[in-house]
């Protein structure tokens, strides 16, 4: 079998878990007469009033005849109501009708209900694993048609070194198992970094998405010569769309443009995202050493990059 056939085989067996995991094989989805394409209709209505047919098709993938018979079953039973956009005669708006709304108020809070007993035995951080988990496999096959989120790198500025501390220090508890002790390293850069920030030869940059930060990373000087790139760091719901090799291109290209010879960087073997975008921005791996830190058993590397 083949790497492929086995990302195949991989992603089926995941949709038959979360299938059955859902009750999506169920007759009737949520304890209730309506099938999931049903209840997924009736969300759309709810959330979405004044929604055409032809929109609601697009936007759920449906085939129209299917979603034809679907809406023409609703009007049936009193659930949907069909009126003309002020404005425009062709537009058939359709909205949930009070019997409509009255039908799916009870389906939403079992499906709330059913989500938070899901989620109930899951510590906190294991609960952010799933949710940034859901987030990356949209962000990855989601619509293509949708415009992509807005990604822009800014200076840092108040609270951010903060902001920096806390996600890192969170994220490598929950997937690497490192202690506080990595927390206070972490807090030592930063605060190392403010008091001594140097504006003529040092930069942090804080990648946000849509206004939200979602990564950042460090120039710091360590010789006249040598600038050293620092905690590189990028949320998991905003891996796969290419920030951190924005961060370390954006950080070499500045160590390159402020006069610096070469660049350097610390690392541990286990970061192996991190170690390919290094790997594939020119840097060279020249010394690993094992070490105990932060709880863990790891190999610290050392790469540099001539500029």
């Amino acid at each position: 079998m083949t790497d492929n056939d086995s990302r195949i085989e991989a992603v089926r067996a995941f949709n038959r878990f979360i299938t059955r995991h859902i009750g999506a094989l169920n007759e009737g989805l949520l304890e209730s007469s309506f099938s999931l394409t049903e209840c997924r209709i009736l969300y759309e209505l709810a959330h979405r009033p004044g929604v055409t047919a032809s929109e609601l098709g697009r936007d759920l993938g449906l085939d129209p005849g299917y979603l034809s018979r679907t809406l023409r079953g609703f009007r049936e039973r009193g659930l949907l109501t069909t009126s003309t956009a002020e404005g425009d005669a062709r537009r058939q708006e359709l909205s949930l009708t009070e019997t409509g709304a009255a039908a799916f108020a009870p389906l939403n809070e079992r499906s709330r209900t059913e989500v938070a007993t899901v989620l109930a035995p899951l510590s906190e951080a294991d609960q952010a694993r799933l949710v940034d988990a859901m987030r990356t496999i949209e962000t990855l096959i989601g619509d293509r048609r949708k415009p992509a989120p807005t990604v822009v790198l800014r200076p840092h500025r108040p609270g951010d070194m903060g902001w920096i501390i806390h996600r890192h220090a969170a994220l490598y508890a929950q997937e690497y198992g490192f202690d506080t002790d990595f927390e206070a390293l972490v807090a030592e850069v930063a605060a190392g970094f403010i008091r001594n920030f140097d504006p003529a030869r040092e930069r942090c940059w804080v990648a946000e998405r849509d206004g939200e930060p979602v990564g950042s990373v460090f120039v710091v000087r360590q010789d006249d010569k040598t600038a050293k790139l620092r905690l590189l760091y990028v949320e998991p719901s905003a891996r796969g769309l290419g920030i951190g090799r924005r961060l370390v291109d954006e950080a070499v290209a500045y160590a390159r443009a402020t006069g610096y010879r070469r660049m350097v960087l610390w690392t541990n073997d286990i970061l192996i995202a991190a170690r390919r975008i290094y790997e594939t921005g020119g840097f060279t791996l020249v010394e690993s050493e094992p070490h105990h830190s932060f709880g863990q058993d790891m190999v610290g590397e050392t790469w540099t990059l001539d500029l």
